[in-house]
C-alpha cells in the first residue's frame, strides 16, 4: 500500500477508538455537569490533572523509546520484553509506595478525608502505565483494529459503570430500598464513583491485553540503558507537557482566594476545557498513526515533501474544527448540553481550541529532533513552554481567574511551535508551505472575529450568518487545494 494512503488508513482506524471513543466518553462531561455542582466536578478535574502527571512519570518516555529501538534493533522481542519488565517493576514499586503512605499523600493533596481516592488513582495509573508498551506494540506492528477495539471497550466500560453507579443504582434503591444493590452502592460516595468506574475499565483493558504478554521474558540491561538514555529527554518533554496542559487545574485551587470559590471556578474551567475535546480527538488519532509513520519513512527519498504536505493538511482540518465549534458555540447553551451553572466558562472554548491546534502543530514539527536523535532539544522546548505556563498562571490567576489559565495554554503552545519550526529548519530543514498555512490562519481568525463583532437580532439569522462564514473558509480551501489534495491522495 502507498505509504501516505497507509497513514490516512491507519489514522482513520485509530480515529475509531480516539475520535468516536473519546466523543462517547466526552458525553460524561455534560452528564457530570447535571449531576455534580461545579465545586464537586472541580475534584474530578483536580485529581485527573495529578493523574496526567503520574502517567508521564510512570512511563518515563519508554513508549517513544520502544518505537525507536523496535524499528531499528535486530531483536525486536528483546526490546519489547525489556521494556515490559521495566514498566512492570516500576509500576509495582509505585503502588507499594502509594499504599504505604496514602494517608500522608492525601493530606498533602488536601484530600485527607478521602485517602481511598489516592489509592484508586494509583491503581489506575499502574494499570495504564504497564499497558502502554503492549499498546505501542500493536501500533508498531500495524494492528490498529485490535488497538481500536480494546480502546473502545475501555471507554464503553468506563461510561457504563459511571451510569450504573451514578444513575442506575440510585434509581433502583429509590424504587426498592431493600434491593441487593445496597450492598455495592454507597450514596455518600459521590464523585468517588468516577474513579471506581475508571479503575474497573483499566482492569478490563489489562485483561484484554494478556495475549500480548505471552512472550519469552528476556532482559538486557545494556539495551535498557540505551532506551532509557534515549527516552529520558522524552520524559522531560512529557513532564513539561503536563505542566503546560494541567498545571492550571492544580494551581487554580491554590491561587484563587477561598472567598471566590476556587473549586467552583476549577469545575467550570475544567468542564468547558473538555468541550474543546474534538480538537484533541483529531490530534490524538493523527499522532497514533504519524509517530510510527515518520520513523518508518525516515529513509525515504520523498519524506520531507510528505512531511510538508502533512503539516498543511493537518492545519486545514484543525482550522475547520476550530471554526466549526467556535462559530456555533451557542448550541451548547441552546441544547442544554451542559448545566447552566457552567455557562460562564464557554468563553474559554475558542481559546483552548486554538491552543490545542498549536499543540498538534508542535507535535507534527517535533519529528526533526526525534529523527536526528536530538531529543534533548525537545526537552528544552518543553521546558520553555512549562516556564511560560507557570509564570503566566502564577502571575495572573489571582487577578483574572481561569481566563489567565486559558491564555497561558495558548501562549505556551504558540511559542513552542514557532521555536520548534525555527530550530528544526537548522537541524532537519523541511520546506513547509508557511505562506499558505499563514493565509489559512489569517482567514480563519478574520472569520471568527466577524462572527463575534456582528450581533444579529435573532438566533436563526446568527446561525445562517455563521454558516455562510464557515462556507467561505471551506470554499477558499477547496479552490486552493483541490488539485493538490487529489494528487496527494492518489
Amino acid at each position: 500500500m502507498n505509504s501516505f494512503k497507509k497513514l490516512v488508513s491507519d489514522t482513520a482506524i485509530y480515529g475509531v477508538s480516539s475520535i468516536v471513543g473519546r466523543f462517547l466518553n466526552w458525553w460524561l462531561v455534560p452528564y457530570y455537569s447535571h449531576l455534580f455542582l461545579p465545586q464537586e466536578y472541580g475534584i474530578v478535574a483536580n485529581l485527573y490533572s495529578y493523574m496526567a502527571f503520574l502517567l508521564v512519570l510512570l512511563t518515563f518516555g519508554m513508549e517513544t523509546g520502544y518505537f525507536r529501538y523496535a524499528s531499528s534493533h535486530k531483536d525486536k522481542e528483546l526490546v519489547y520484553s525489556s521494556s515490559l519488565i521495566t514498566l512492570f517493576l516500576t509500576s509495582l514499586s509505585f503502588l507499594f509506595v502509594v499504599y504505604t503512605f496514602s494517608d500522608g499523600i492525601a493530606r498533602w493533596m488536601e484530600y485527607e478525608s478521602h485517602p481511598e481516592y489516592i489509592q484508586w488513582i494509583a491503581l489506575i495509573m499502574a494499570f495504564d502505565a504497564f499497558t502502554a508498551i503492549p499498546f505501542a506494540k500493536l501500533r508498531i506492528e500495524s494492528r490498529p483494529i485490535k488497538f481500536a477495539v480494546i480502546k473502545l471497550v475501555n471507554i464503553f466500560c468506563n461510561i457504563f459503570f459511571n451510569i450504573f453507579f451514578l444513575s442506575i443504582c440510585p434509581a433502583l434503591l429509590k424504587s426498592n430500598p431493600n434491593s441487593i444493590v445496597g450492598l455495592i452502592y454507597d450514596a455518600n460516595m459521590g464523585v468517588g464513583y468516577v474513579f471506581i468506574s475508571n479503575l474497573i475499565a483499566s482492569g478490563i483493558t489489562l485483561l484484554m491485553l494478556l495475549p500480548e504478554l505471552r512472550i519469552k521474558l528476556r532482559f538486557s540491561r545494556l539495551l535498557l540503558k540505551e532506551i532509557v538514555w534515549y527516552s529520558f529527554p522524552i520524559l522531560i518533554v512529557g513532564i513539561a507537557g503536563m505542566v503546560n496542559q494541567n498545571i492550571d487545574k492544580i494551581l487554580i485551587p491554590k491561587l484563587i482566594p477561598d472567598d471566590q470559590g476556587p473549586m467552583e471556578q476549577l469545575g467550570i474551567y475544567g468542564a468547558n476545557y473538555k468541550l474543546a475535546v474534538l480538537m484533541n480527538m483529531f490530534i490524538q488519532a493523527f499522532r497514533y498513526a504519524f509517530e510510527p509513520f515518520f520513523f518508518s519513512q525516515a529513509k525515504s527519498e520523498n519524506n520531507k515533501k510528505g512531511y510538508a504536505l502533512i503539516l498543511k493538511y493537518f492545519v486545514i482540518f484543525g482550522l475547520i474544527i476550530f471554526l466549526g465549534i467556535s462559530l456555533f458555540l451557542d448550541l451548547f447553551r441552546v441544547l442544554n448540553i451542559i448545566d447552566p451553572s457552567y455557562y460562564s466558562g464557554l468563553k474559554i472554548v475558542p481559546i483552548i481550541l486554538m491552543a490545542n491546534l498549536f499543540l498538534g502543530i508542535y507535535y507534527t514539527l517535533s519529528l526533526w529532533y526525534k529523527l536526528t536523535d536530538k531529543t534533548r532539544y525537545g526537552a528544552y522546548l518543553a521546558l520553555i513552554g512549562a516556564a511560560i505556563s507557570l509564570i503566566v498562571n502564577i502571575l495572573f490567576i489571582p487577578m483574572y481567574g481561569y481566563m489567565a489559565s486559558a491564555y497561558a495554554v495558548l501562549i505556551c503552545f504558540v511559542v513552542m511551535s514557532v521555536l520548534s519550526y525555527l530550530m528544526g529548519q537548522k537541524h532537519f530543514p523541511v520546506d513547509y508551505p508557511i505562506k499558505r498555512i499563514g493565509l489559512y490562519f489569517a482567514l480563519s481568525l478574520v472569520i471568527y472575529v466577524l462572527s463575534v463583532i456582528i450581533d444579529l437580532p435573532t438566533g436563526v439569522l446568527t446561525y445562517l450568518y455563521n454558516f455562510v462564514l464557515f462556507s467561505i473558509f471551506i470554499s477558499v480551501v477547496y479552490l486552493l487545494e483541490n488539485k493538490e489534495f487529489r494528487k496527494f491522495l492518489r
